[in-house]
């Protein structure tokens, strides 16, 4: 537990165990026990909550020549999956939040984004390319079965004939297998699902809120048999812990209909 953390506050579930603040914050918070309190005080359950966000732009443009797409774009910001590796917690900081428990308990989700989408896909000198989602935080967590963005984007792709690539870990993508099934049989959509490992304990430890990685193989297999072309991605290979797995991992993806590794 970091030192901004309350002692009776219980983290199940939570894949960061600190909420140290963020890289540009000038403060720092740490509780202190006066004796008030003391043992007596029930302990309180961290929750979720999520704030909105109106978007003024919807696709990210990005010129690096590591990356095989120019743009992306992101349903929310934070992740409720909670992975405790994820790269992407440090852009927490730039809303002035705690790439710690922060980055998983205190999310944005961007309505409306599918009209600043297409407002853009409008513009005159755009040119069609691959537009990926699920670069930064994952576009199928939790939150997505009630706030629907990531469907409202895909809705207006798919409507312009759009080139889609999508990566995820979450089941709620199979919702839209309406949607995915038609753009990927027409060559304009493909879904890379994220596998860490095949150990189903070791996964709960590092993704305590991301969907077991059989239910993983089980969605690959219902994408690639409703027309997606689908692929796995095998990250983070983490030394020691999981890297011994990349073999069994790309040959179960196999199994269940991944053309493709990463």
């Amino acid at each position: 537990r970091g030192p901004a953390l309350p002692r009776d506050l219980r983290l199940r579930g939570r894949g960061a165990a600190s909420n140290h603040s963020g890289r540009f914050e000038t403060e720092r918070r740490s509780p202190f026990d006066d004796g008030w309190a003391g043992d007596a005080e029930a302990p309180r359950l961290l929750r979720t909550e999520v704030r909105e966000e109106r978007a003024r732009s919807a696709i990210v443009w990005q010129t690096s020549p590591d990356l095989p797409f120019d743009r992306s774009i992101n349903p929310y910001r934070g992740c409720e999956h909670g992975c405790a590796y994820c790269y992407a917690r440090p852009t927490h900081a730039w809303l002035g939040l705690s790439a710690g428990l922060d980055f998983e308990t205190r999310l944005v989700a961007r309505p409306g984004l599918g009209a600043v989408l297409e407002r853009e896909l409008r513009a005159r000198g755009y040119r069609p390319a691959p537009l990926a989602i699920g670069t930064n935080t994952d576009p199928y967590q939790p939150l997505e079965a009630r706030h629907r963005i990531t469907r409202e984007v895909l809705g207006v792709l798919s409507a312009f004939r759009h080139p889609v690539a999508i990566t995820t870990r979450g089941v709620l993508v199979e919702r839209d297998i309406d949607l995915l099934g038609e753009m990927g049989r027409a060559g304009l959509a493909q879904v890379m699902v994220s596998i860490t490992t095949l150990d189903a304990g070791l996964a709960r430890a590092m993704e305590p809120r991301a969907p077991t990685p059989a239910r993983r193989l089980e969605m690959l297999g219902r994408l690639s048999a409703a027309g997606v072309p689908v692929g796995v991605m095998v990250a983070p290979l983490i030394p020691g812990l999981t890297d011994h797995e990349a073999e069994a991992i790309v040959a179960a993806a196999a199994g269940a209909g991944a053309r493709a590794a990463v």
